[in-house]
């Protein structure tokens, strides 16, 4: 799965934070796939509320 994020702004909010960001926190897998979860879950939510758009309360 493509991206669900900009990998740029990923490490410069870091970066305004002080740190250095790591490869695998921009390359892998595991940013993607929380990101994913949520959505999911927000989707969800939506339907259980007989909704066919999600809306940021349910994130």
């Amino acid at each position: 799965m493509d991206p669900l994020y900009v990998k740029s702004k990923i490490r410069e909010y870091i970066k305004e934070k002080g740190l250095q960001t790591s490869s695998s926190v921009i390359d892998g897998e595991v940013l993607n796939e929380r990101i994913v979860e949520i959505l999911d879950q927000a989707i969800d939510r939506a339907k259980a509320n007989k909704r066919k758009t999600v809306k940021a309360r349910d994130i």
